[in-house]
């Protein structure tokens, strides 16, 4: 009992982010508002947990996730542009065009951190890392839009930074994207259901 309780508390940042980012993802199932202030406390917290674990992409990545967690606040409030006049943004579906910007900009983005942490870094997994953020980055504006098939990029997310995380030993984290995978399975199904009523 005493190990379980000195590992929990030298632990203890990790695991309230862990405890957050639950709280994150069951919010955005349920399109609340308050998704997004659970965003911000979540992101503050791995900041922490990544510099110490070396993944520092992954501690950028929370740096973006504070940025676009008030743009997500605002877009869904506003409904996604200053001309909505404060109507609720819907679920909707990517476009063909949207997806070829998308993949291009996954590539470079990929590729420049990729570039930046084998050569300027010691991290371990420069390529795992640039590669699981960059598709982050892109799957988190597309929850901010509403875009359903941010969910189906999430499930390939979590479970490739699972076993990223299992190799450095973060096991909390190893446990909190294996539920994120489980939970973006229900989001995508949840999300899918307002789209019965509107076609993409």
């Amino acid at each position: 009992m005493n190990v379980f309780i000195d590992w929990a508390f030298s632990n203890k940042v990790e695991l309230f982010g862990t405890l957050f980012g639950l709280i994150y993802v069951w919010l955005s199932i349920r399109q609340s508002l308050h998704t997004w202030t659970a965003g911000i406390i979540t992101s503050l917290l791995y900041c922490w947990v990544f510099f110490e674990a070396k993944f520092y992409a992954g501690m950028g990545l929370q740096g973006y996730y504070l940025i676009i967690s008030i743009y997500g606040l605002w877009s869904w409030r506003r409904g996604g542009d200053i001309s909505s006049n404060g109507e609720t943004l819907h679920v909707s579906c990517t476009k063909a065009n949207l997806w070829v910007k998308l993949f291009i900009l996954n590539l470079l983005l990929t590729l420049l951190m990729y570039y930046l942490l084998s050569r300027h870094t010691d991290s371990p997994i420069p390529f795992g890392d640039a590669f699981t953020t960059s598709l982050s980055i892109i799957a988190t504006w597309m929850l901010a839009r509403k875009k359903i098939e941010h969910w189906l990029i999430w499930i390939f997310i979590d479970l490739i930074s699972s076993g990223l995380y299992l190799y450095r030993g973060l096991y909390p984290t190893v446990f909190l994207f294996l539920v994120y995978a489980v939970m973006a399975v229900i989001g995508y199904y949840e999300w899918r259901k307002e789209l019965v009523k509107r076609s993409c």
